[in-house]
């Protein structure tokens, strides 16, 4: 057994750095590729918005052509939501969630892997749709029957392909935080002491759980209405282009507190962290969360007031959507209390999260005017939406993203990031944000319709709209100066040994710097809310162990998930091919590659037997005392 344990070590040592990162199944890295794949769908992403903006700038331009918009605004908001802000939030709740719960690893390490590999051949399918005669264009709601084959081309094809293959990989990840979170808690860790990001991980699993799968039925119809002839959402032939609307808002308005509440969870740390306080009113905002879920389902046809669904069904949509103002506010007001009292550190985490307060309810605001069905008679196709839109999105969850980014970036890589350069990233940032959107408002009021690449001049639209496009530079400018401080930061940030550099609350802050494969080298025993800081106050400063320390045992990597991933991506590109023109080769050929590597890799993995392997407790000891 001795053997055979450190022959595994030494075979484990020999890896090189790229196959390493391919068959990881480590939370950690998988965590890491996941925020690297979503900055980079993020920067894509950011570029189109910029173009969309010049060629907003003035009236009349013709920077670009209006099919040339069509399809960049198409893939600006498809990438933002699925590409971009999706995979950093699983990258944050891959690396932080199991070290926040005191477990060693998430429950199906090779499962985890497998959901990063089909998420990021998913997005790099829909990439793709630019080397085949452009993007799709019928808008990231992909309406039909602008979304149908008599109206989209072959672009089309590839936003319905890319979505459902990554949206496997997002439901797979969901499943697993779900039972890493119910089963993987360390001793003395209840439910009621869990932290709020953890908290907010169990939720969005749950949504994503019943939210993507209706998108993954609406995509699967729309494939079968484009590729093989179906007639599910043709009027000409009794389809019903009404039911896209309602399948697609059923997972639409849910993604949005998918995407939100994870940065509730963010703030909910970096608040109490830098106010040297305890999150005020902890059972509350629990409780709000959970609230905000149940209704976020409830309000889905909110989107649908200009349809014609009649009075009755516009005002029972329209009340529930009120109604999560309420645990919205809770929430607001928590935060506040929070800080009221507190010795606040205003570094740049914490500028980020308090800013965040603020900008959200500005978004929400906006929100409840819009869930007023005679209101959104006059702002639904305006400008006045997308503000709104923009103040949830960015406004909420990328200023909680970048607080969590900083908050954590330590104990991920091992180092702070440069201070200096982050307040001066965020007041650029937050102050381009503001610019961009807050006049967007007033031109949805005065009338200016959304999705027009071009406008007349001298309709009051001129000046605000140069405004708005100087803005979206200055945000540009953030970005470019978080990519500065990274590369900096790695080369010149202080580094830090301590695996505590905030004085944290939370169970990450008690395992060391570089955190080890193991994460813990014994479980800790959990004995209060803020587990970190009660035995700072009444113990010696260091988590008690709820087992002696022993042999860990840790899962193998595999190359699986990538083969698994990299077949699914031939068999959706195969489906893609149907509707080319005189592809180069028969696409159910490729069809068939593809399930040839997806199932074949799926038998491998059914009948080879793979126990992992043991670390043996002297190695723990020398690693833990060195």
């Amino acid at each position: 057994m001795e053997l055979g344990t450190a022959k595994v070590e030494t075979n484990r040592k020999k890896k090189s750095v790229v196959w390493d990162w391919l068959t990881t199944v480590d939370h950690k890295k998988i965590g890491v590729m996941y925020l690297i794949a979503g900055t980079l769908f993020f920067v894509k992403a950011g570029v189109m918005a910029l173009l969309i903006r010049i060629q907003l700038m003035y009236p009349e331009s013709l920077f670009i052509s209006g099919q040339t918009y069509n399809e960049i605004l198409t893939m600006h908001g498809t990438i933002m939501l699925f590409f971009a802000a999706t995979p950093i939030i699983l990258g944050f709740m891959n690396f932080i969630v199991p070290l926040q719960i005191g477990a060693r690893d998430v429950a199906f390490p090779f499962v985890n892997a497998l959901g990063f590999w089909i998420f990021f051949f998913g997005a790099s399918l829909m990439s793709l749709t630019w080397f085949f005669g452009g993007g799709p264009d019928a808008g990231w709601t992909a309406y039909v029957p602008l979304s149908g084959r008599d109206y989209a081309g072959i672009g089309l094809d590839f936003y319905v392909l890319g979505l459902q293959v990554s949206g496997i990989g997002t439901l797979v990840a969901a499943i697993n935080f779900l039972v890493t979170i119910i089963n993987m808690r360390a001793p003395g860790m209840t439910l009621m002491r869990m932290p709020l990001f953890v908290w907010t991980t169990f939720v969005v699993s749950t949504l994503i759980l019943f939210a993507f799968t209706p998108l993954a039925g609406g995509l699967l119809l729309l494939m079968l209405d484009r590729l093989f002839g179906a007639q599910f959402f043709m009027p000409d032939m009794s389809g019903n282009v009404i039911i896209w609307q309602h399948i697609f808002w059923i997972f639409g308005h849910p993604e949005v507190y998918i995407l939100v509440l994870p940065a509730f969870g963010i703030v909910s740390e970096v608040i109490p962290a830098f106010s040297r306080k305890r999150l005020f009113g902890y059972t509350t905002m629990v409780f709000a969360t959970i609230l905000i879920a149940f209704l976020g389902f409830m309000v889905w046809a909110h989107h649908m007031f200009t349809v014609g669904m009649g009075p009755i069904a516009n005002s029972i949509f329209a009340i529930s959507t009120m109604l999560i103002a309420v645990p919205t506010g809770v929430k607001v007001f928590n935060w506040l209390f929070t800080m009221w009292g507190g010795k606040i550190t205003f570094n740049t985490a914490m500028l980020f999260a308090s800013s965040f307060v603020p900008t959200f309810v500005l978004g929400g605001v906006t929100g409840v005017m819009v869930a007023m069905a005679p209101v959104t008679q006059l702002y639904h196709d305006s400008y006045f939406v997308v503000a709104h839109f923009h103040y949830v999105i960015v406004g909420g969850i990328i200023l909680g993203l970048f607080a969590g980014l900083f908050y954590w970036y330590p104990k991920m890589f091992g180092h702070r990031l440069n201070e200096t350069l982050g307040k001066l990233m965020f007041w650029i940032f937050f102050i381009g944000f503001h610019l961009t959107f807050f006049v967007q408002h007033i031109l949805g009021v005065i009338g200016m319709p959304r999705r027009v690449y071009t406008y007349l001049g001298d309709q009051g639209w001129d000046g605000m709209n140069y405004i708005s496009s100087i803005g979206t530079y200055f945000m540009s400018v953030g970005v470019i100066l978080l990519v500065i401080n990274i590369i900096y930061s790695a080369y010149k940030g202080e580094r830090i040994s301590n695996g505590d550099p905030w004085d944290g609350r939370t169970l990450e802050w008690s395992t060391p710097n570089p955190v080890p494969e193991y994460n813990f080298a014994q479980t800790p025993q959990v004995r209060s809310l803020d587990p970190l800081f009660y035995e700072k106050v009444h113990g010696n400063g260091k988590m008690k162990p709820a087992e002696p320390l022993q042999d860990i045992h840790m899962p193998n990597g595999s190359i699986l998930p990538f083969i698994m991933s990299v077949g699914l991506f031939f068999m959706g590109f195969g489906f893609i091919m149907i509707n080319m023109n005189n592809p180069w080769v028969n696409p159910y050929l490729v069809v068939a590659l593809g399930s040839v590597l997806t199932f074949g890799a799926m038998i491998v993995r059914s009948v080879k037997e793979d126990h992992g392997f043991y670390i043996p407790k002297e190695e723990i000891k020398e690693e833990e005392m060195g």
